[in-house]
């Protein structure tokens, strides 16, 4: 077995969420880092190459009031994060190619195993789907269902999105089902278990050291909050 560190951080906003992951992706704390976000306020995070206006427009027809808007290091579509269970795993990634699909079909496959096991009745969509165009109109993340999504009833309640840096990957997903965050203590230890038994890893909980959470700081505000960023496209 394989030390892996659990990272608990203090209540952040979704601009921190952020900072707190690319902070993690450049430390070198451990190979395999896992955090749950904990939320200080409701937000909305959208994919690296979503187009930001289409995005704005698309939460003004979904009837959010959710104001804080922010864009995402990983690929993918619009999330909103009210009621899940937010996650990140940083994994080691040597390989030159990037595969998103054999990384969700491990990642995904390990989950929805454990949650089976546990008595939960998700199913892992299996068959070929065609990707969705993140721009065409700017995609609710959870509103399409694709390949290697979990699934309740056909609804999709886990997906993730990915960013390889160098030699490590970061996946960034949420877990959406009716009142999720009053289960989060479970949801937690199911993806927890399911990731060390996949990686064989033991888990220890540490703390952001206030170095780390200076640096958080500074990064949200002056990447994560910046129009530079969010409007970038």
């Amino acid at each position: 077995m394989e030390k892996g560190l659990v990272f608990d951080s203090p209540d952040l906003d979704v601009y921190s969420q952020m900072a707190a992951d690319e902070i993690l992706c450049g430390c070198n704390a451990a190979p395999y880092i896992l955090r749950f976000f904990n939320w200080a306020s409701p937000g909305i995070t959208y994919g690296y190459s979503q187009r930001r206006r289409q995005v704005e427009a698309a939460v003004r027809i979904a009837g959010s009031s959710i104001k804080d808007l922010v864009r995402r290091p990983t690929g993918g579509g619009i999330v909103f994060h009210d009621d899940d269970v937010t996650f990140s795993f940083i994994f080691p990634s040597p390989e030159l190619l990037f595969e998103p699909h054999k990384t969700y079909e491990r990642l995904h496959t390990a989950i929805n195993r454990k949650y089976r096991e546990c008595g939960e009745d998700f199913t892992l969509m299996s068959g070929r789907t065609e990707s969705y165009a993140v721009n065409s109109p700017a995609m609710a993340c959870f509103s399409k269902p694709v390949t290697l999504d979990i699934l309740y009833n056909d609804r999709k309640v886990l997906g993730g999105a990915l960013r390889k840096t160098g030699t490590k990957m970061l996946y960034q997903g949420s877990f959406q089902f009716p009142g999720a965050r009053k289960r989060q203590a479970f949801h937690r230890r199911i993806i927890a278990s399911a990731l060390s038994e996949e990686f064989r890893l033991e888990w220890e909980t540490v703390l952001f050291s206030e170095e780390m959470l200076e640096e958080l700081r500074m990064l949200a505000v002056n990447k994560y909050r910046t129009e530079e960023w969010n409007s970038r496209i």
